[in-house]
């Protein structure tokens, strides 16, 4: 079957296999699949990862078997794919924080072979390619009348944006609200604040193009960070700064802006993805003597098999954004087209079309 490997280089090949799906795994036939910052930190070596690699982890598609221990998921269902792997049965799942789960932890497996050896597979999902093999868990059956195409963009960047807004900072109605980068991710950020009831959205984005989609998807201001300082630009329009602010970008300097910006009692959500050995420098007191609060946020503290339903039901009401995400589709043989489009700001979401 042809995929995406990634060996050093960009190899998109026909010389790859997936094997059958084992007892709690099934096999997914892959429709889209959308390319996230993520798969370009694997090639820069931001997120560091064995190879040869099968690439990708944003997708959607069709279930084509399920092993003898399947007992959610058939032939035929239409799915969203996320990442997690999570066990279902530990303290954390069963309480319902499914990113706490430690089998989701460092585990690497190889279910293909790429020219006839062992290859990995890339945040247990593995999208860039015609077929996958995952956990019954990960995969979140959805209704067949969704467009895949725009289905393939739950699993990440609508799961760890709108995720971080709704279950780690928990915005609420009448809130204040900075993005820091309006990507795919912060362009979800941005909606899912919206949806919640905030009232004044700042999109923050060195990229003054973004502005439009920006305030399409409920920005409420924008400010272009090349030509201002955004600490001060934010101050001009809410002068006691905001209840949570979000970091999207990875970035140790975005973040001090980030946190400077909180107003008393405020939250930042850190969800961008920098170097394993980035640090970051704060003033202690400017966090002690107000209340501030700086907070994690892997892959949106989702719970995808609550998150993803209630995300399609707010699709299909007209009220949550995914076909608008979708800027353009590729085939595979334009992987490396994506990446550079990504770079120069030129799409909210690319999805490849296996």
């Amino acid at each position: 079957m042809k995929g995406v490997v990634w060996n050093g280089k960009i190899d998109v090949t026909e010389d790859l296999e997936a094997r059958g799906p084992g007892a709690n795994e099934v096999s997914v036939r892959i429709a889209a699949a959308g390319v996230c910052h993520s798969d370009v930190s694997v090639i820069d070596g931001t997120i560091p990862f064995p190879t040869p690699l099968v690439m990708g982890h944003e997708g959607a598609g069709v279930v084509e078997e399920v092993g003898s221990g399947v007992t959610k998921v058939k032939p035929g269902d239409h799915v969203v794919l996320v990442t997690l792997g999570h066990c279902g049965q530990c303290d954390a799942c069963e309480s319902g924080h499914p990113t706490h789960c430690r089998d989701t932890f460092g585990k690497t497996s190889q279910p293909f072979t790429y020219k006839g050896e062992p290859a990995y597979m890339f945040a247990n999902t593995s999208v860039f390619a015609e077929h996958t093999v995952v956990k019954e868990s990960q995969a979140v059956v959805i209704d067949p009348a969704v467009p895949l195409e725009a289905a393939s963009l739950i699993g990440c960047g609508v799961l760890t944006g709108a995720g971080a807004v709704w279950n780690r900072a928990k915005v609420g109605r009448g809130d204040t609200v900075a993005v820091f980068g309006v990507g795919g991710i912060g362009l979800n950020a941005v909606q899912a604040a919206w949806i919640a009831g905030a009232v004044r959205i700042v999109a923050v984005d060195a990229n003054p193009a973004k502005e439009a989609i920006a305030r399409d998807f409920g920005a409420t201001d924008f400010v272009d960070a090349r030509a201002t300082d955004a600490v001060a630009a934010i101050k001009q329009i809410l002068p006691d700064g905001v209840d949570h602010s979000f970091e999207c970008v990875g970035h140790p300097t975005v973040l001090r802006q980030a946190v400077d910006i909180l107003a008393w009692g405020g939250n930042c959500i850190i969800i961008g993805v920098p170097p394993p050995t980035a640090e970051a420098s704060f003033r202690v007191a400017a966090l002690t003597h107000i209340d501030r609060g700086i907070l994690g946020s892997r892959y949106g503290s989702a719970r995808p098999h609550v998150d993803v339903p209630i995300v399609i039901d707010l699709y299909r009401q007209g009220r949550f954004k995914l076909d608008e995400l979708v800027t353009r589709t590729y085939p595979l043989e334009e992987v490396e087209t994506v990446f550079a489009d990504m770079a120069d700001g030129k799409v909210a979401r690319g999805v490849l079309i296996p």
